[in-house]
């Protein structure tokens, strides 16, 4: 593949997202991503006091979500347990997939819709831990027991769904479809809980952009309605 042919491909797939972050960065600048920044900060901070003996046993009661907990606490718990990294991996890199996929969300789709889909794709994964344990091991579709006492949290699974949507929003098929294909390779080699509950996230991600698009179809509808309808005369 040629350089040419490369940069029209690349322009093709990313084009109109590049697009939508320049234009958010020229015209808000520092002001571009606020709740990203406030979300950097505020799962930074969960690292700090979670690592203190004082601090792990608040962070556990505000922000941890296990299928064996009661589902109104797991419900209260999971806003704050996206902001909360996993004990067992580095917190570099939560703090960098909330940085780059939250803050160009943010820049494209504004802050409350960010916030929205992260929070229903965590949710999704959150309730399909649960539906998991009940299936059981044996289904394709199950999680062992033991998974019910495996703490959930980070925000791996907003970021999976938050790049699904952007994929779809702006046209980066390609990019989103490689999402999808890495998240079925994670769970096909590994077939743990993190990994099933991204697919649960996509899923629910999944829906959420065909609901957008059929609003966006009735939306195209009705504008051609009206403009296609004839003057009213007096």
């Amino acid at each position: 593949m040629s350089v040419d042919t490369l940069g029209r491909w690349a322009r093709a797939e990313w084009g109109a997202l590049y697009l939508a972050v320049r234009e958010a960065l020229v015209t808000r600048r520092w002001r571009a991503a606020p709740m990203t920044v406030g979300a950097v900060c505020l799962t930074g901070l969960t690292q700090a006091v979670q690592n203190q003996s004082w601090g792990y046993p608040v962070v556990q009661d505000l922000g941890a979500v296990r299928a064996e907990d009661p589902l109104w606490l797991a419900l209260l718990r999971t806003p704050l347990s996206l902001f909360v990294p996993a004990l067992d991996l580095p917190v570099w890199g939560a703090l960098a997939q909330i940085l780059l996929v939250f803050g160009i969300a943010e820049m494209c789709l504004g802050w409350w819709r960010t916030l929205l889909i992260a929070y229903v794709a965590t949710l999704a994964g959150t309730l399909y831990a649960r539906v998991g344990i009940a299936l059981g091991p044996d289904n394709p579709f199950g999680l062992p027991a033991s998974d019910a006492r495996v703490v959930d949290t980070g925000p791996s699974a907003a970021v999976v769904g938050l790049a699904v949507f952007l994929g779809w929003r702006y046209g980066a098929y390609v990019t989103a479809a490689v999402v999808i294909v890495a998240m079925v390779l994670e769970v096909a080699l590994k077939g743990n809980l993190a990994g099933k509950e991204h697919l649960a996230a996509i899923a629910a991600v999944l829906v959420l952009c065909a609901l957008a698009a059929v609003r966006q179809r009735r939306s195209r509808a009705r504008s051609g309605a009206t403009s296609g309808a004839p003057p009213i005369q007096s």
